[in-house]
């Protein structure tokens, strides 16, 4: 099978990364006799540096053309203490998720048992912990209107969400359940906000579409407090844009590191698969960040977009592999890790690249 391939690595740590997961990839392809073909293009403060745009017109056009994207992460921080700022890094993943009609952000949250004891959690309370994230990507505070009054005193962004928007993301958060263990949690705040009462009532309105599937309703901050305190009774979560970035970040610590976590980006087009974790301007250049999330991540496109499930499964069942002989990354490492296990970047996806070649 011939697929095309646009490797948009943008800042930081992104460039380490994806580095990692396109040698994944070029790994299966041979291994199952697939031809893929890549291209590269710019995104957030590397396009803003080169073109002045966080999201150059080229970026858009090569990726309209793919069959789908690997990307890195976006972010600088010469823009986190500048408010002031009208050109940011994060706008180019914003408007490549709006050009490309992404509207639903697929975050699995899976655990492998070997990495139990990296997480701040009781073992006991996550092993068997296995959660899919629908966060809906177009709508909500970051994409309503927003300002400041002319004093500039007092800033407002504006929650807003449309029926269909809620109706989408919904479908596909259902019909991701029906695949699973038939439920349904769907996260709003509608004992407060209009837009999520709006909200509820769509996702009522859908759950009679699929009478197997048991369906509960909870409130935001409920759920925050249920995913540290029960994470194993969640199936599949559908929620809106703010809740679902706030939660899976939170779920990361569950998995132990938001290095060990990816996520799809979908709409009715192309998808864009990255890792959750941001650019990581601290550990840039050291050759210490974790490939894993940007490996899963390929996994994903290739379950997702090219239906390649065996495919996918060998490079989860890679990582299984080198996590069981004990290699980590230094985010997910403990103390009882030895030295020679400890590795970089470059050296975890070597040990990946043993394991898809054998």
């Amino acid at each position: 099978m011939k697929k095309h391939i646009v490797v948009i690595a943008g800042d930081g740590i992104g460039q380490e990364v994806t580095a990692v997961g396109k040698q994944v990839l070029d790994a299966i392809a041979k291994k199952y006799n697939h031809e893929f073909t890549y291209d590269t293009a710019l995104i957030g403060h590397a396009a803003i540096e080169a073109t002045g745009s966080p999201l150059p017109d080229e970026t858009i056009t090569k990726s309209k053309a793919s069959d789908a994207i690997l990307f890195g992460a976006v972010g600088h921080p010469k823009y986190d203490n500048d408010p002031s700022a009208k050109v940011r890094p994060e706008q180019g993943l914003l408007g490549i998720r709006k050009a490309l009609g992404l509207y639903a952000n697929l975050r699995p949250i899976k655990l492998f048992d070997e990495l139990l004891s990296a997480s701040s959690i009781k073992p006991e309370i996550l092993k068997g912990a296995d959660i899919l994230f629908f966060r809906e990507l177009t709508g909500d505070v970051y994409f309503g209107e927003r300002g400041r009054t002319d004093d500039g005193n007092t800033a407002y962004d504006t929650m807003i969400y449309s029926r269909y928007e809620v109706e989408r993301i919904a479908i596909k958060a259902f019909d991701a359940a029906m695949t699973r263990r038939k439920k349904l949690c769907s996260v709003d705040k509608a004992n407060v906000l209009e837009s999520s009462r709006l909200w509820r009532g769509v996702v009522q309105e859908i759950a009679t579409r699929y009478p197997e599937v048991e369906v509960e309703h909870q409130f935001v901050d409920a759920a925050a407090m249920l995913l540290i305190k029960d994470p194993k009774r969640f199936d599949v979560v559908v929620t809106g844009n703010l809740f679902g970035d706030i939660l899976t970040d939170e779920a990361s610590q569950i998995a132990g590191s938001m290095g060990m976590l990816a996520s799809a980006s979908i709409g009715d087009t192309t998808g864009l698969y990255e890792p959750i974790h941001g650019s990581a301007h601290d550990i840039t250049g050291k050759g210490v960040a974790n490939p894993l999330a940007s490996v899963l991540s390929v996994a994903l496109m290739l379950d997702i977009s090219f239906g390649m499930k065996a495919e996918a499964d060998t490079v989860v069942n890679a990582i299984d592999a080198v996590l069981k002989a004990g290699f980590r990354t230094r985010d997910i490492a403990d103390v009882n890790t030895p030295a020679d296990k400890l590795l970089g970047t470059e050296q975890m996806g070597y040990q990946l690249l043993q394991q898809l070649i054998a």
